[in-house]
């Protein structure tokens, strides 16, 4: 296996970093108000924070969002993201400002709206909607379910549908808690599904798909570690929306591997940054310079603070000298704090 992601030949040189797994709305979060009370478990974590925001999303909100996590990602040397939306009172037409948003910073993005029932039937619909207008449009995405444990057989089942009628996969939550009843998506799975965590999933859960493993979120909601090396599927590695600076997800998913098992390389977990052009084949011929050489994984697991100094999508630099080339990062971060401050009063008045 080339040691460089992608083809560059350069040793300050890597392809463009894919984030296989992000919530572009959690931009908006920090700082956010406190919830309740103080969640005690996984399933207090989602009723009291990410349930509350993404109710509290408007379309003004996602775009503001979407904007500032692409131009945290181009900061980073990352230029696809295959994002997971979920935004219950402003459903139609979201996917499309996500992916006119990213368009604008310059970054690739594959969208997907996560589908629930939390919100009945209606709200199930809703989402299976919004999918199938952005996919029937020509956009670049999946069709997304948020978790089993939320759905019911017969909204899996449309979206297991959908998906297949598009030729695309779907994006799902898998096992990330206790809770969560994976096993009534069996036989719906496809090999071009995202199984999203799977951290509770069982060595033989006979699921087809790709496992997209998010170590530093999984720390953070102390669901447990998810042994993605025991998997036969394929793995990739995602945020679940902490950024996208994907080479510092590296170092924390090879860490959390050696703690578990010491035999594990920095190659082992560099390969799952790989899994993600599986998606975004274009990416590999992107191209990020960075401010160290050689971008090896051996050296890069024990070498925090590397950062890009350029960074070019299709052959047009999108960001150098510190700074993107196609927008201003400043009144980017100025408009998405004032968003912030607008959800932030919506989640104060909440009851």
């Amino acid at each position: 296996m080339d040691r460089l992601v992608g083809e560059a030949v350069n040793p300050e040189q890597t392809a463009g970093l894919v984030c296989a797994h992000h919530h572009l709305y959690s931009a908006l979060a920090r700082g956010m108000p406190a919830p309740p009370r103080t969640p005690t478990g996984f399933q207090e974590i989602l009723e009291l924070v990410w349930w509350r925001l993404d109710l509290a999303l408007d379309a003004d909100t996602i775009e503001w969002s979407a904007k500032l996590g692409a131009l945290e990602a181009l900061e980073r040397g990352c230029t696809a993201i295959v994002d997971h939306h979920e935004s219950p009172h402003a459903i139609d037409g979201s996917l499309s400002i996500i992916a006119d948003a990213c368009a604008e910073v310059g970054v690739r993005v594959n969208c997907a709206y996560g589908v629930t029932d939390r919100h009945g039937s209606e709200g199930a619909a809703a989402g299976l909607a919004e999918n199938d207008r952005f996919l029937s449009g020509g956009g670049r995405g999946m069709v997304g379910i948020h978790a089993a444990f939320t759905c019911d057989d017969d909204t899996i089942a449309a979206a297991a549908e959908m998906a297949e009628r598009h030729d695309v996969g779907v994006h799902v939550h898998v096992a990330e808690g206790e809770a969560d009843t994976w096993t009534r998506l069996a036989g719906h799975t496809a090999d071009n599904w995202w199984l999203v965590h799977g951290v509770h999933l069982p060595d033989d859960h006979g699921l087809l798909g790709t496992i997209i493993h998010n170590p530093r979120s999984n720390m953070n909601n102390a669901v447990g570690y998810a042994r993605p090396q025991r998997f036969s599927n394929p793995v990739g590695l995602g945020t679940d929306g902490i950024g996208a600076d994907m080479l510092d997800e590296f170092r924390v998913a090879f860490v959390r591997a050696r703690e578990h098992d010491v035999t594990t390389t920095p190659d082992d977990t560099w390969s799952w940054l790989d899994t993600g052009y599986e998606l975004f084949p274009e990416a590999r011929n992107d191209r990020v310079t960075w401010d160290y050489q050689p971008m090896d994984p051996w050296r890069l697991a024990y070498s925090p603070g590397v950062s890009p100094t350029t960074v070019e999508i299709d052959g047009q630099v999108v960001f150098a000298d510190g700074a993107a080339a196609l927008v201003d990062g400043d009144e980017i971060r100025h408009k998405a704090a004032e968003a912030a401050q607008r959800l932030f009063r919506k989640l104060e008045n909440m009851t």
